[in-house]
């Protein structure tokens, strides 16, 4: 069967083109460097974002370099580099608790399925619609959660099976205060304070990784004790569907929308960046999430977890001067090989010194600055931020993004609906007599609509309107509004039925083609067509108005 044309160009849009190919011609040494600098920053963070998901710093690698080679060839950003990330393991910890290794494996591959659906219906623009408070406040709450789950490994005690990881944090330091053992912590903080002063000092040089390999030496050396990775393969996986678990999808769902979202949050927002901080690149969002959606059904084959982009690899590939999807593969490549040579040797790394790697990140993923200035632009920013961050430390990450959604959808409704005006106006009458004058000042009345009239404005101000006493013709002035839905219009049809039951006349000026339609097909303004009472202007309106009141007064003029 011949696959329609149409299905074949929205295919052919998410696969890499010529262009890929010619961009990694143009510079590949610069590429290959900047991806060997990337993987000794990844290193540590791979194994570190494993064993703290619980699946242990084996499903790290492997997600870094199969989620890293696949998200690099088929993704839609030249700069991005995807694995494991903190802000996964955010949403994966509940996932392992309630589910097991089998549960997350398969919510990986289900979101990769998912992922595609959503670039096949070009959902990755919409992202941009995010509001910044919402983003910014589950950053600082993922920071604060990442940082709460290294409270075990940096405190050499051994993890609590509670389902809220802040109960997990208070519990390691019940257990340490109960039998102390100084050295974990101590690393943890050294590793720590050596990444973040070393920053300040050289951005571009790996201290994570100096950090751990400092660690590593002086844990035998010195008679540390502290607790290893442990055995490490010497390579990926042999691939495996044994997670492959239809009947549990069902069960699965909430994590796999999690997951998900997730996943195609932080790309985006990730591939964003990486636009921001280069020249002359754009990334393709819906070609993002298909190369995510791809690695995410490859990833839990070899054993790997949900992966997504990371930020902080995507800058260092950027700084290191990436110019095309060659340097983030080749990030892939080299952990590969690096797990493939020095297996053993890493498998020796202390659980401590990547708990300092991880509380070392999560000081660098917020930016007090940005926070204190989104706080301080208005109460409803605040109060997204702060709610959503909120929610996510103490709940979970999506919760945390539907409730500060919701909110924020709320406050801006409130805010534009609060832009909706009646404005009652003067006419001009003219050199109209004084009798005439007095006439006209009494018995008719202009209101002009300003703003949306939708289900969240138009209660208040028609209100108002049905309210008119004492006249003979309204003439409703709506030229200037922004904005007609179903309610507005079934609204503004009962209050024109109120005053025309009280015998009122009303007539209707500068009405937009589209809104009139609106209104037409809830029957609003049949009668009013009908009847010619709908004119394209307002002194069209006035001069008709004014006919009715000189030729059939009211009774005492």
């Amino acid at each position: 069967m011949e696959v329609p044309g149409a299905i074949r160009a929205r295919f052919g849009a998410l696969l890499p083109g010529r262009e890929d190919l010619e961009a990694a011609r143009r510079s590949p040494r610069r590429d290959l460097l900047a991806g060997l600098t990337v993987a000794i920053v990844a290193l540590p963070l791979a194994l570190a974002f494993g064993a703290t998901s619980g699946l242990g710093a084996e499903a790290g690698i492997a997600t870094a370099v199969v989620a890293g080679a696949i998200a690099a060839v088929f993704g839609g950003s030249n700069l991005q580099v995807s694995g494991p990330t903190g802000a996964m393991t955010v949403v994966l910890v509940p996932v392992v608790h309630k589910y097991g290794a089998t549960g997350v494996l398969f919510v990986g591959f289900l979101s990769g399925i998912l992922l595609i659906a959503l670039a096949w219906g070009r959902v990755g623009g919409y992202v941009r619609f995010l509001p910044a408070p919402l983003v910014e406040g589950f950053t600082a709450g993922i920071a604060v959660v990442i940082a709460l789950q290294q409270f075990p490994a940096a405190l050499g005690v051994e993890a609590g099976d509670e389902e809220r990881v802040w109960q997990v944090a208070i519990g390691a330091v019940g257990d340490f205060l109960a039998d102390p053992v100084l050295a974990p912590p101590l690393v943890a903080l050294a590793v720590c304070g050596l990444m973040l002063a070393g920053a300040r000092r050289r951005p571009g040089f790996p201290f994570s990784l100096l950090g751990v390999v400092l660690a590593t030496i002086a844990n035998p050396v010195l008679g540390l004790g502290l607790a290893p990775i442990g055995d490490l393969p010497a390579g990926l996986p042999a691939p495996s569907f044994a997670f492959f678990e239809p009947d549990a999808v069902g069960t699965l769902l909430p994590a796999v929308i999690a997951v998900t979202a997730l996943a195609a949050l932080e790309s985006l927002l990730s591939a964003t960046v990486a636009d921001a901080m280069s020249v002359g690149e754009q990334h393709d969002p819906d070609r993002e999430l298909f190369g995510q959606g791809l690695a995410n059904l490859a990833t839990p084959v070899f054993g790997g977890i949900p992966a997504t982009a990371a930020i902080a690899r995507t800058a260092v590939n950027v700084r290191a001067g990436a110019g095309s999807k060659l340097a983030a593969l080749s990030h892939a490549l080299f952990l590969l090989a690096i797990i493939m040579v020095a297996a053993p040797l890493v498998s020796e790394i202390p659980l401590a010194a990547l708990a300092g790697v991880l509380l070392a990140t999560t000081v660098r993923m917020v930016e007090v600055s940005s926070l204190s200035a989104m706080a301080r632009a208005t109460r409803a920013d605040a109060t997204v931020l702060l709610l959503t961050f909120a929610i996510t430390v103490v709940f979970d990450l999506v919760t945390a993004v539907v409730v500060g959604l919701g909110v924020a959808v709320v406050l801006a409704l409130r805010a534009v609906a609060r832009s909706a005006r009646m404005e009652k106006i003067e006419l001009d009458h003219g050199d109209h007599s004084r009798e005439e004058r007095r006439l006209l000042a009494e018995h008719i009345v202009a209101y002009r609509l300003d703003g949306p009239l939708f289900f969240a404005a138009a209660h208040n101000f028609l209100l108002e309107l049905t309210e008119v006493t004492d006249v003979r013709v309204v003439i409703l002035r709506m030229a200037r509004v922004t904005t007609m839905d179903a309610t507005g219009a079934k609204i503004l049809s009962d209050a024109i039925a109120k005053l025309e039951h009280r015998g009122i006349v009303v007539l209707i000026s500068g009405i937009a083609d589209e809104h009139g339609e609106v209104l037409d097909r809830l029957g609003a303004a049949e009668h009013l067509r009908a009847n010619d009472r709908i004119f394209p202007d307002t002194p069209s309106a006035i001069g008709y108005a004014r006919k009715l009141v000189f030729v059939d007064p009211l009774p005492g003029d």
